[in-house]
């Protein structure tokens, strides 16, 4: 019975957290202010983008970062691949001074994201010379599958950007390019199956492009805000004040090793700014396993993230706004978990009180408090369901409005993927597996090499 109290409260306090949480978000994403463009040409542009057995997509990415930002460096970071990556960028290297190579082998290649940008670190600290002003060199990290808008750098220079001194890192937003692809899992797939993987892109790309823009443009208000691996864009200098006081700019072995990145430079003293109105593109994920498996990994990583909690507690660089901001993100895999732990306990208490009392006298008092619970189902939902016309309004103006609230109504369903991702997280971090792997590429067979698989 002692128990009654806390399934009754705590998601009373979970839901008014999320709510007063996308209250916020969604204002500051309605009332971001205009973005103003600066001078590209006051900073030198570098690239790093890591591979392993990316030969389905490097050369595409290489090509049009070279053709769109003709001034810019590019550096490729070959993790020891075992399929053509090496030899193509090798190939496209040879031709274009301003592409590099960054090979890497094993033992201590595939050792995680993390180490592979931090060689290429190593690497952008031997190419340049020794009195280049370090606060005019930007490096941006870009996925092997990764397209960066045109203007981007533009956007990035300005004021909300690097054209502030004080501003150490900037995070674009995340846009999933294929969500008008047909047949995402090909022609040999039904249209059943396909229309269920077109779902899971458009919730891929208005989750990222809508629902996380605002929760970055809220941390701006904050302090607080994340950056992540594609996209990221961070001062060179603001990475040596991390190396010089961690060793390494990024953390090797972290599964969120670019929120860490962005940790560390607030802690540091450094302000990350996040600019919505330019963005990168990415492959949306059509295979269910496959993006369990990469959110899997995510939860694992904001699981990891907690043991910095106390030293943003103490930091006189997070405000205390910034301080709930960041622990309410760290400890949302815990809040999964929790709830899955209380709802096992709320079954197992109905349980027994139908086998001591009966069914009919256990389910009774449920039922009895049915307008409490679409009372909170119709708050949980809204929200969800009030992105679907932003989401419309901003990337896809050609579709009905019935059709926007439609996708807010699967963005509510497709949130539940949190819990077994958590779940599964936790486990993989009692277990001791903490490894890195990639992410299969949508063009890539199960022959085509060792990435992460939907086992």
């Amino acid at each position: 019975m002692f128990s009654s109290p806390i399934l009754l409260a705590f998601p009373f306090f979970l839901l008014l957290c999320f709510l007063l949480y996308w209250a916020g978000a969604r204002h500051a994403y309605l009332r971001r202010p205009a973005v103003e463009n600066g001078d590209p040409g006051a900073f030198d542009w570098h690239f790093f983008v890591p591979c392993r057995d990316e030969e389905a997509v490097v050369g595409t990415t290489v090509n049009r970062l070279r053709a769109d930002h003709p001034d810019a460096h590019v550096w490729v970071i070959d993790d020891d691949s075992e399929d053509r990556t090496g030899a193509i960028v090798a190939g496209l290297a040879e031709e274009d001074r301003r592409v590099h190579l960054v090979r890497r082998h094993r033992p201590h290649a595939r050792q995680g994201k993390g180490a592979a940008l931090n060689a290429a670190y190593d690497e952008l600290n031997d190419f340049l010379s020794k009195d280049v002003d370090r606060e005019r060199v930007v490096v941006c990290v870009i996925d092997a599958d990764g397209q960066l808008d045109p203007h981007a750098l533009a956007r990035v220079s300005g004021p909300q950007g690097f054209g502030d001194p004080g501003t150490g890192g900037v995070q674009v937003s995340v846009r999933m390019r294929n969500t008008d692809d047909p047949r995402p899992l090909g022609e040999d797939r039904g249209r059943i199956g396909n229309a269920v993987a077109r779902l899971l892109v458009r919730m891929q790309d208005m989750e990222f492009s809508v629902s996380n823009a605002g929760m970055q443009l809220l941390r701006g208000r904050t302090g607080s805000v994340g950056l992540g691996g594609n996209g990221q864009f961070t001062r060179l200098a603001s990475l040596d004040r991390i190396a010089a006081a961690e060793r390494r700019p990024w953390q090797r072995g972290a599964l969120l090793e670019d929120y860490e990145l962005g940790l560390h430079m607030i802690l540091s003293g450094d302000r990350i700014s996040h600019i919505a109105d330019t963005w990168v593109s990415q492959e949306g994920l059509p295979h269910g396993r496959r993006f369990l498996t990469q959110r899997t990994r995510w939860a694992q990583g904001n699981l990891q993230c907690v043991r910095y909690a106390p030293r943003i507690v103490s930091s006189r660089h997070y405000g205390g706004k910034g301080v709930l901001e960041t622990l309410y993100t760290f400890l949302q895999p815990v809040a999964h978990l929790v709830t899955l732990a209380l709802c096992a306990v709320m079954f197992a208490f109905l349980g027994l009180t139908a086998a001591r009392e009966g069914a009919g006298e256990a389910f009774g008092g449920m039922l009895a408090l049915w307008p409490l619970v679409v009372a909170l189902a119709v708050v949980s939902v809204t929200p969800f369901v009030l992105w679907g016309p932003v989401y419309r309004r901003d990337r896809a103006s050609d579709r009905s409005l019935l059709t926007a609230l439609l996708w807010g109504l699967a963005l509510w369903l497709y949130a539940y993927h949190l819990f077994p991702a958590s779940a599964r997280g936790f486990v993989r971090m009692l277990r001791g597996r903490n490894g890195w792997a990639k992410t299969r590429r949508n063009a890539e067979s199960v022959e085509s090499g060792p990435v992460a698989i939907e086992a």
